[in-house]
Formats: C-alpha cells, sequence, structure tokens
C-alpha cells in the first residue's frame, strides 16, 4: 500500500493472490482506469484461477478482468480487449502476439506489473517474451514479484527492473508445509507401475494429483489406470485447451479422484481437496518439488506426499533432501502384498500399449509419432517435439489416420475435432 515494489516468498496454499490482488483492487477504487494492472503466469490453467480470484474479489467495486492465454481464439480475445478491461492476466508468449498485431492495444498506461510464480517468467523460458513486453510498458509503474521459491541470480531480478524493492519472506530457507507428511518409496524402476496401483488401493477414498515427467508417459499412466477400473484424467501440455481446462473441471468437481499431469499443473493451482501428492517421476529441478507437494496441505490443511525413487533417480532425491533441509521417511510396504498385483498390472500395461497402437498407428519411421486423444485431450509427441506447429496451430492438424470407434470411444476420451467428418468423407486417403 505504500507505494513501493516487492518480492513475496511465502510457502505453498498460504495466499500469495489475495497479497497481490488487494492492494490492486484498493488503487484501482482510488484511481479507475482501463488497462490498470498485468498479472503474468507461467501456465494457462493458473491464469483462469488468478483471473476468478480478481472476479470474486473485485465483484463489488465490479472490476472487469480478461484472460490472455494461448490455445484460445485470437480474434475473440481482441474483442475483450477493446473492451478495455481493468485488469489483464495473461501467459507471456499470447500477451506478445496482441502487443505485436492487435490494432490499438497497448499497455502505456499501465500501473502495476505482478509476476505470479516469478522465478519461472524470469526464466530462460520466457526470456524473449518477457523482455518484449518490459519494452513497452511504462518505466513508472510498480512491480511484485510472488513466488514459493524464487531466484538468488541478481540478473534475473534486474530484469524485471525492480525499483528500490522490498523483500517480504516468510522464512528465508525453501520450506514445505509443516502440515504434510512427506515420504518416499524405494523401488526398481520396472515395478513403478505396481507400486502405483498398489498406493493407489491403500489410500482407496482419497483425492490424487500424480505427476509424470513427459506428456507420453501421463497419457499411459491414464490409460493404464483406466483400465484398471480407477477414474482418472490426465492433464498436459499437448492436450487442447479446452480439454486441459475440462479435464481440471472435471477433478475439481470431485467426479474424478486422480489427476494425473506433467509439471503443467504443479505450479499455483488451488484445488483443495487434493489430500496425496505422487511424485511417479521424480522432478529434475528441486524447487518444483516444492511446489507438487504444495498442491495438497493448502490453508492449513493437512496432506500427504510419496516420492517413487528408483535406482536411477538417487542423486535427484538427494538434492530435494538437501533444498528442503530434511530426511524424510520410508513410506512401508509389504513386497509381498504389492507383487500379488503384478499380474494384473502387466495385462492393463499391455492393453494400455496396444490401445495407443491400434489408436494410432506409427506413421513414418523416422519421427516417433503418438497421436492420442483422451481424457479431454488430443496429443502429439514426436522427436521433433519443439516445432512451430506444436503451438496454438497443432489442433487443427492433429487427428488423420484415426480409426473410426476406435478403443477409446468413451465419454471422456473425445476424439479430436472434425476427424469424424474427414473420416466419412475421404475414406480413400486414409494412411496407415
Amino acid at each position: 500500500m505504500a507505494g513501493k515494489d516487492v518480492i513475496g516468498l511465502a510457502e505453498t496454499g498460504s495466499g500469495k493472490t489475495g497479497a497481490f490482488a488487494l492492494p490492486i483492487l484498493q488503487s484501482l477504487l482510488e484511481n479507475p482506469q482501463r488497462y490498470f494492472a498485468l498479472i503474468l503466469t507461467p501456465t494457462r490453467e493458473l491464469a483462469f484461477q488468478i483471473a476468478e480470484q480478481f472476479e470474486a474479489l473485485g465483484a463489488s467495486i465490479g472490476v472487469k478482468c480478461a484472460v490472455i492465454v494461448g490455445g484460445m481464439d485470437m480474434m475473440a480475445q481482441a474483442l475483450t480487449l477493446a473492451k478495455k478491461p481493468h485488469i489483464l492476466i495473461a501467459t507471456p508468449g499470447r500477451l506478445v502476439d496482441h502487443l505485436e498485431n492487435t490494432k490499438g492495444f497497448n499497455l502505456r498506461a499501465l500501473k502495476f506489473l505482478v509476476m505470479d510464480e516469478a522465478d519461472r517468467i524470469l526464466n530462460m523460458d520466457f526470456e524473449v517474451e518477457v523482455d518484449k513486453i518490459l519494452k513497452v510498458i511504462p518505466r513508472e509503474r510498480r512491480t511484485f514479484l510472488f513466488s514459493a521459491t524464487m531466484t538468488k541470480k541478481v540478473q534475473k531480478l534486474q530484469r524485471a527492473s525492480l525499483q528500490d524493492p522490498v523483500k517480504v519472506e516468510v522464512s528465508t530457507k525453501y520450506q514445505t508445509v509443516d502440515k504434510l507428511q512427506q515420504s518416499y518409496l524405494f523401488i526398481p524402476v520396472k515395478f513403478k507401475d505396481v507400486y502405483l496401483v498398489h498406493v493407489l488401493n491403500e489410500m482407496a477414498g482419497n483425492t490424487f494429483m500424480v505427476f509424470c515427467a513427459t506428456c507420453s508417459n501421463t497419457m499411459r499412466t491414464a490409460l493404464l489406470l483406466r483400465n484398471l477400473g480407477f477414474n482418472a484424467v490426465p492433464l498436459h501440455g499437448q492436450m487442447s485447451q479446452n480439454k486441459r481446462l475440462g479435464a481440471l473441471t472435471k477433478f475439481r468437481a470431485k467426479s474424478r479422484s486422480i489427476l494425473i499431469s506433467t509439471d503443467v499443473a504443479s505450479r499455483g493451482l488451488d484445488i483443495p481437496h487434493v489430500d496425496v501428492v505422487i511424485n511417479f517421476d521424480i522432478p529434475t529441478h528441486s524447487k518444483d518439488y516444492i511446489h507438487r507437494v504444495g498442491r495438497t496441505a493448502r490453508a492449513g490443511r493437512a496432506g500427504k506426499s510419496i516420492t517413487f525413487v528408483s535406482q536411477y533417480d538417487v542423486e535427484l532425491y538427494q538434492r530435494i533432501e538437501h533444498l528442503i533441509g530434511k530426511k524424510l521417511p520410508l513410506y512401508v510396504t509389504q513386497e509381498a502384498e504389492v507383487m500379488i498385483l503384478q499380474e494384473r498390472v502387466a495385462e492393463a500395461q499391455r492393453i494400455a500399449k496396444t490401445e495407443i497402437e491400434l489408436e494410432f498407428p506409427r506413421r513414418r519411421s523416422g519421427e516417433n509419432y503418438v497421436h492420442h486423444s483422451m481424457a479431454t485431450g488430443s496429443f502429439v509427441e514426436r522427436s521433433s517435439f519443439f516445432n512451430n506447429e506444436m503451438k496454438d496451430g497443432s489442433e487443427k492438424k492433429q487427428g488423420h489416420g484415426k480409426r473410426k470407434g476406435g478403443v477409446l470411444d468413451d465419454d471422456d476420451m473425445e476424439e479430436a475435432p472434425g476427424v469424424r467428418k474427414r473420416l466419412k468423407g475421404k475414406k480413400k486417403k486414409h494412411r496407415h
């Protein structure tokens, strides 16, 4: 409120969104103007969540928010921007697109810039976009950086061009929440699936978030668990935006009890009823561990986290223990009990593999294609993964060569848009 730039550091689930939303809304009340504040977030889902918070907190003063993220229609967003909202919540890439291409849209009058999950935004991934944004907004502004983990590198913080900032931190060392019971499981890599199924059975009745390292592993695990009768939904970056939101909505509404996700859901998402976080694949960056396990035990509730450590993950696991400054207890399992499940799990693995291969025959031996659409998601993975076409246009390109009425035809596993029409019209051109 005193008008200083702030770097805010506090553990997950402690209310950082409110800490920047309330002062902004207060200032907006005192001198109302359009395009008043810009909040940058690293993921699209987090942007929608922050917008909900702003709308809830600012409902009585009639605050107008706009969410500008990739995966959505640019024209519709341009029309929203033309209405000149007070608060913009955006992911850096799509905001730059609008600054460059949408006529009449600029942020020259901006008063507040907030970087939520600031260490992630100031990372190299968003370097080009953030630099472009900083060039077109006024120097006379207030800048807030908020995160549960903050970068120590001065150059990175200087890029946010803070002026005489105040650092507010709850504790100097990175910490996880006290009410979180953390443990680890040391297991051979080939039995990971069996142990996952065992843990899910042991703790049946809870709500789980399972974190995987890659999109394809997310898909595979979701299919595997589906075959064993668990109601799991996947969430990852190669699903279309509507399906990503669909997956989250189902999980929030408790109609699905297991969310299997990549790190796209590891930061900022506030789903109060998550009881257990499982790190199925260990995070490569130790800081991501703090964010992942922070999806449970939020706002004073209790929660559990279990990290699967295989023979290849020992070093990464030790780094995590070093970062949080504690030795975690072993999660106790009876090997004989777990191995009873092995046959059923092996069968489900086989079915999941066949489903993927039947639905999406491999094409062009040189490129590793896995096409998939499920639980709310079309998904393409290939060795040339970061090709430009993977960006927002990818949804339009997916889905050639799908079989009609394939194995994945059920409510959660929607076909990619327009596939059926194409199949009806062009059966001759069907490639295998």
